[in-house]
């Protein structure tokens, strides 16, 4: 139904209540960019954190309630999509490296600081983002994807780029091995 939020995925004619929080959803953003787990962690911690009775998921049904939390996700009703989640190809954010510029925008946008609500939509927060303006996120946004897709950048761009590269380039997060072997390899660079 029009302008409903919802508080349900429905798997098979069954419908499955979910954690609709704004704060579920990053949570799972978060583990989907840590690189200590592997696909089928990242994939149970989807299902268990989205739905609230996630042990009860019928084994036939999994493959369908992760395909349908990514849509969620992605902010997309199962009735108006072809299935598929969006897809963006390369990554511009990290919502963990991001996290206070998005909140900063997001904030602007909502009015109010909204981690300090009870309770916000995921899908609300998601709206307060697609309607970030002018701001730092959008200028380092802009600045990523120019990059990315290897446009000049303007010299007042290039100059915020000097000045700020540490909060515009994406850091590959690592693994504590990835990590180790990395210092290691310095030290015997020295």
């Amino acid at each position: 139904m029009i302008g409903q939020l919802p508080t349900t995925i429905t798997i098979k004619d069954t419908e499955w209540a979910i954690r609709s929080d704004f704060r579920v959803a990053l949570l799972i953003f978060q583990a989907f960019g840590d690189p200590e787990l592997n696909d089928p962690e990242k994939s149970e911690i989807l299902l268990d954190c989205l739905y609230e009775d996630s042990d009860l998921l019928p084994v036939d049904d999994l493959v369908e309630a992760h395909r349908k939390a990514l849509l969620y996700l992605d902010g997309v009703s199962d009735e108006t999509t072809d299935g598929k989640p969006k897809t963006n190809g390369k990554k511009m954010f990290d919502w963990v490296q991001d996290e206070q510029m998005i909140f900063s925008a997001v904030n602007k946008i909502a009015g109010c600081e909204v981690r300090s609500l009870k309770y916000l939509h995921w899908w609300t927060f998601l709206g307060y983002f697609n309607e970030i303006g002018e701001g730092l996120f959008s200028n380092v946004l802009h600045i990523r994807q120019k990059r990315a897709t290897g446009k000049k950048l303007e010299k007042h761009e290039l100059e915020f780029y000097r000045k700020n590269k540490d909060i515009i380039d994406l850091k590959n997060r690592l693994t504590e091995e990835e990590q180790r072997e990395k210092e290691e390899l310095l030290k015997l660079l020295r």
